[in-house]
């Protein structure tokens, strides 16, 4: 199959959704002609075709917030695509993260929230790990460890660490799950405390694919 077999519209568009290639976040949604297709893979960048101006666009060229598309998916009808990539910056006209920040109440109404967004799970952890930067410190467990530092925060990884292998050896699924999930945040906790970012772990277990972990850990410089 190649882009010529795509089932184009009357047209001669695809819809085309972008989505953040390490958090999985759905950034916006646009349509492309042939050439927007042809430019996109030709140059790595996100290229669309304006169906108001009637005119191929690149993404962030007025605004300076491009997107570096790194892999194309196609449905499974051939009349949509994603472009995989890494968003520089805002991706909505409005400056926001992701155009789809306005969620559906079960009433039908249109809830903007501030700083809030159509997320998965792991980075609407991490909005709310960052928010609870700024709460009290007597309303939040995740303030109250960032204001402890750095060695109270591996304490409690190096703790939960080890209640998660016990529970891997003896106990249920359940509490496999639990205890995972707690070394997962206090895992966070650690990253935030230390000014890095959800975003800089992603890119590292990117780094890895397709490398095996026996060669992995040979690559590293000793400490």
């Amino acid at each position: 199959m190649n882009i010529e077999s795509l089932k184009w519209d009357a047209d001669g568009l695809v819809t085309v959704v972008v989505q953040d290639r390490m958090t999985g976040e759905i950034r916006m949604l646009a349509h492309a002609n042939r050439q927007a297709v042809e430019s996109t893979l030709a140059t790595g960048y996100a290229h669309f075709y304006s169906r108001s101006r009637k005119q191929l666009w690149r993404k962030g060229e007025t605004s300076g917030h491009s997107i570096a598309v790194h892999e194309l998916w196609a449905d499974c009808d051939g009349d949509a695509l994603i472009y995989l990539g890494d968003p520089a910056g805002p991706s909505c006209h409005s400056n926001r993260e992701t155009c789809f920040f306005q969620r559906v109440t079960a009433a039908g109404a249109l809830n903007t929230e501030a700083h809030a967004h159509a997320s998965a799970v792991l980075p609407r952890l991490w909005t709310e790990l960052q928010a609870r930067k700024h709460a009290p410190a007597d309303k939040s467990y995740t303030k109250k460890l960032l204001g402890e530092g750095a060695a109270k925060i591996a304490a409690k990884v190096r703790e939960e660490g080890d209640e998660l292998g016990r529970a891997l050896c003896d106990e249920t699924d359940e509490r496999v799950v639990s205890e995972a999930a707690d070394v997962t945040y206090h895992m966070l906790v650690g990253l935030l405390c230390r000014g890095l970012r959800l975003r800089d772990l992603e890119v590292e277990l990117a780094r890895r694919f397709g490398m095996s972990g026996l060669d992995e850990k040979a690559s590293r410089a000793p400490t």
